[in-house]
């Protein structure tokens, strides 16, 4: 099993509120909803700062989300990686990634996205997570794209 990339001792935040949104851990659960929510925003989504070299969105069946899906939460469980459903009620309107960065002086890749719908949101989630990330994440080099 790979190696967590967050100490033992940091509880990995569970939830997230900010105005107009929050997050949960992205799962099973929010498949149906996931799947729709990009689905419906490919073009966007690789237009998005982070994702213009990204090999996702890519075209996959609704069972294969599902298992995209159950990964990221064993992730999620195994500490290699947390995602994040950002949700506005129960509408799926984007994620977020964070994951061990690639890149030499980065401790974190960060990355998040919103549905075409919901772009006015793409900035306000960006400040807020940036804040986050600062406040309540063991990182001290994140990488995630400017807005």
């Amino acid at each position: 099993m790979p190696e967590p990339f967050v100490p033992e001792v940091f509880a990995a935040p569970r939830s997230f509120v900010g105005p107009g949104f929050r997050f949960e851990p992205l799962g099973p659960q929010h498949n149906d909803r996931d799947y729709e929510a990009w689905t419906s925003s490919i073009e966007h989504i690789r237009e998005t700062p982070g994702f213009q070299d990204w090999d996702w969105p890519a075209p996959m069946t609704l069972d294969e989300n599902l298992a995209d899906l159950e990964g990221h939460a064993a992730d999620f469980d195994n500490r290699t990686g947390f995602t994040y459903s950002i949700l506005d009620g129960q509408e799926v309107i984007g994620c977020i990634y964070i994951y061990p960065s690639p890149e030499s002086g980065h401790d974190a890749a960060v990355r998040s996205w919103v549905r075409a719908s919901r772009a006015d949101m793409d900035r306000v989630i960006w400040e807020k997570v940036s804040e986050w990330l600062a406040t309540a994440w063991p990182f001290s080099t994140p990488s995630y794209a400017d807005r």
